[in-house]
C-alpha cells in the first residue's frame, strides 16, 4: 500500500461540518465519492445543482471544492443558513485569483472548465468589475501580464509545463500549484515500481484520476468492490494499492482485505 492515502485535511473538514448539519442541503457533491456522498444521502442529506432548489431559511452546504461570490450571494438573498465546508486550500486559489484580478491582470485558470472548483475560482475572479477570466488553454492576446492560478487537483508536472509555456508567451504572476495532498499522492505514484497500480476512487474524482494517469505502470481505477473484483489482475507479480483524498479508508481496508484473500502481492 502506498502512502500517503486516505482523505486529505480539506476532505475531513467538509465531512466534519456535514456531519455536524446531517439534515442539510449540500450544493453539488460535497466530495466526489460516491460512497461518501451515499452515506450522507442515507443519514438525511439532500443534494442539489442550483441554490433555487433550497427552500427558505434551510441550511446549505458549500461544498470542499467552493463556490463564486455570486453563488453565495444568492444563498444570502434566500435567507439561507451557509455552512462552508471549502477546502482551506481551494479558498487560497480564490484569494489569489481576487488579487491578480484586483491588480487589472487578466487570470487564467489551469484546471478542467467544468470542474466545480473551477468554476467558484472563474466566478471569484468575474466579481471583480472590469475583470477578465481564461480557463487554459483559452489564453488573452499574447504580449499581455497575466496573472495564473491552478485547480488544486491537476497533475503537478502538467502545471510546471505550461507554466513554463505561458512565460515563454506572457509576462506572468502565478501562485499555480496543486494542493500539497495531492503532490505527495502523486509523488509516491511516481515513484511505484510494480506491475499494476490500483486507484481506489470515484469516476468524477479528479484527483484519483489524476493518481491513475501519473503511473509509471499499468493502472486501473476502482471506485466500488464490484468495480475493484471485476479487474483482470492474471499475470501482475507486484500490486499496488493507493486512493484518492476522497477515498474513504473502509473501503481501501476491504480492498485490501480481498486482494490478500486472492493473494495478490
Amino acid at each position: 500500500m502506498l502512502e500517503p492515502h486516505g482523505f486529505c485535511a480539506g476532505v475531513k473538514g467538509a465531512l466534519e461540518r456535514a456531519g455536524r448539519n446531517p439534515g442539510a442541503y449540500c450544493l453539488h457533491e460535497i466530495v466526489h465519492n460516491d460512497i461518501v456522498v451515499g452515506e450522507l444521502r442515507n443519514a438525511g442529506m439532500k443534494f442539489v445543482e442550483s441554490i433555487d432548489e433550497v427552500p427558505p431559511n434551510e441550511t446549505i452546504i458549500f461544498s470542499a471544492h467552493g463556490v463564486s461570490p455570486a453563488v453565495r450571494a444568492e444563498a444570502e438573498a434566500r435567507g439561507l443558513k451557509i455552512v462552508d465546508a471549502t477546502c482551506p486550500f481551494v479558498a487560497k486559489v480564490h484569494r489569489d485569483a481576487r488579487s491578480f484580478a484586483l491588480a487589472g491582470l487578466p487570470v487564467v485558470v489551469i484546471g478542467h472548465a467544468g470542474h466545480a472548483e473551477v468554476k467558484g475560482i472563474v466566478g471569484e475572479v468575474l466579481a471583480v468589475e472590469g475583470a477578465s477570466a481564461y480557463v487554459y488553454p483559452d489564453v488573452p492576446e499574447e504580449g499581455a501580464g497575466i496573472g495564473v492560478v491552478s485547480q488544486t487537483t491537476m497533475n503537478s508536472d502538467e502545471v510546471a509545463r505550461i507554466l513554463e509555456g505561458l512565460r515563454g508567451k506572457f509576462k506572468v504572476k502565478t501562485s499555480a500549484a496543486v494542493c500539497h495532498a495531492t503532490k505527495e499522492r502523486q509523488d509516491a505514484v511516481k515513484n511505484f515500481e510494480g506491475d499494476v497500480l490500483i486507484v481506489l476512487g470515484g469516476a468524477n474524482s479528479s484527483n484519483t484520476r489524476r493518481l491513475a494517469e501519473v503511473a509509471r505502470c499499468k493502472a486501473y481505477r476502482a471506485g466500488t468492490m464490484e468495480e475493484l473484483k471485476a479487474l483482470d489482475l492474471s499475470g501482475a507479480g507486484h500490486v499496488g494499492l493507493t486512493a484518492g483524498a476522497s477515498t474513504p479508508e473502509a473501503f481501501l481496508n476491504e480492498a485490501v482485505e480481498f486482494l490478500e484473500k486472492e493473494q495478490v502481492k
